[in-house]
């Protein structure tokens, strides 16, 4: 018997912990550790931290959902990981592994600009449910008294999506309250033109977004790096201060604090190599899915960016993960796999919205190109990210990682989240990744 723990149950960690346990024989021990009570659909929460949806109406409790697929649940935080003894050790007790997935998500590291919030600063973040919620506190007292509204992402940041949607978000909702005359909107982002979204831009994303910030009289700050906030003035590096009564600023990501504190496991900030089957090229018994992971940035830019994770891109690296430790169980015969990282997303605006279909996320290194890239825009985006809210949660309650339905609808437009895996030794990835 095989005892296989997933660390996280995100978006990430609980379709691969589901995948798991759908391929592997019940002698085969799967444990799910979460710091949190409750799985959170990310994607919706510029909605709930706008006031658009409650955040109950996007979370699920995990221990019923998680113990009636026959894994074991473990409500606790991982403070340390051993991957040479193949231990993990909790708040309360330690458990050996033959295999571990580590698919925390991201740690926001709010420490590398002074000033950014919100329990330390004066920003507010959209990250996770609790930001989400204070930010909405700080919404509401907004439209009692509004005034500058900055909205955007420091150096270093690696989601823009999220920016981007709450800006023509916050946008709507003004202009449907009558107050948006009274406030002025400035966006302010590290990536070099407005609509790359750190994947190097894809079709016309950058021609609509900038298009659209333009009509919804937006002030676009881009290639511009935040230095630090103070509790009325965003300072950029140039020595220039955008003044705000309300600021909304998307942080760093970092992995967490046990990959960071164990020699070897990570890179310096925390995200883990991988090789092509998502397995650590040191720590074999190691995988890695999601936000977690690391991936090099399609090109270098002028002012540090890292590469976004989107929900399908995490889920098909679940889904990779939980086939390749199959196959070294002998649970199933085929072989290793890798996740495409195609990716569809939905960014809802209130009146119109934009759908990015980049397949794959990152281009080809040699060509520059993806065998396809799309951006449409339109009112119906949102309905569709709706949709696609209230189906992934109904999956998650239904204990279904990817059900065949959907592996058949997928590939019945053209995509595919999982391909045959490249052979690559351990040896090949750069030893610079591996020292803190």
């Amino acid at each position: 018997m095989a005892h296989i723990v997933v660390i996280g149950a995100g978006l990430a960690g609980l379709p691969t912990a589901y995948e798991l346990r759908y391929l592997l024989p019940s002698q085969h021990q799967i444990t799910l550790i979460s710091n949190t009570s409750k799985f959170t659909f990310i994607p919706s929460l510029p909605w709930v931290a706008l006031g658009l949806i409650p955040l109950a109406k996007i979370q699920l409790e995990l221990e019923e959902l998680v113990i009636q697929q026959g894994i074991r649940w473990l409500p606790e935080a991982v403070v340390h990981l051993n991957p040479r003894t193949q231990t993990v050790y909790t708040d309360s007790q330690s458990l050996a592994y033959d295999y571990v997935v580590i698919a925390t998500g991201a740690e926001l590291a709010l420490d590398t600009v002074s000033g950014l919030g919100p329990e330390q600063g004066f920003t507010q973040s959209i990250c996770n449910p609790h930001h989400a919620l204070m930010a909405n506190s700080a919404w509401q007292n907004f439209l009692q008294n509004p005034g500058p509204l900055v909205v955007g992402a420091v150096p270093g940041a690696s989601c823009f999506g999220p920016a981007y949607e709450f800006a023509l978000l916050a946008d709507y909702t003004l202009r449907q309250q009558g107050l948006r005359d009274q406030v002025s909107l400035t966006f302010v982002t590290p990536e070099p033109y407005a609509g790359h979204l750190g994947i190097g831009g894809m079709a016309n994303s950058s021609q609509l977004v900038t298009e659209l910030m333009a009509a919804r009289d937006v002030a676009v700050l881009e290639n511009t790096a935040i230095d630090s906030v103070t509790s009325q003035e965003i300072i950029l590096a140039n020595g220039d201060a955008v003044p705000f009564q309300y600021a909304m600023l998307l942080p760093q990501f970092r992995g967490p604090g046990f990959v960071r504190e164990t020699a070897g496991l990570g890179d310096t900030k925390g995200f883990l190599p991988i090789l092509p089957t998502y397995q650590h090229p040191v720590f074999p018994s190691v995988f890695s899915a999601g936000v977690v992971t690391q991936l090099a940035p399609p090109e270098v830019t002028p002012i540090a960016i890292g590469v976004p994770k989107t929900g399908q891109m995490v889920e098909a690296m679940g889904m990779a993960v939980a086939h390749n430790i199959a196959l070294a169980l002998g649970a199933i015969s085929d072989q290793p796999v890798t996740p495409t990282l195609e990716a569809i997303c939905f960014a809802d605006f209130g009146d119109t919205g934009l759908l990015f279909l980049a397949d794959p996320v990152l281009p080809d290194p040699v060509t520059g190109r993806r065998r396809r890239a799309i951006t449409l825009g339109g009112r119906w985006v949102g309905w569709l990210k709706t949709a696609f809210e209230r189906y992934f949660l109904a999956k998650m309650r239904w204990g279904a990682a990817v059900p065949w339905f959907e592996r058949l609808g997928l590939r019945a437009a053209g995509f595919s989240l999982l391909e045959a895996a490249p052979s690559t030794e351990p040896d090949s990835v750069r030893e610079d990744v591996l020292i803190h």
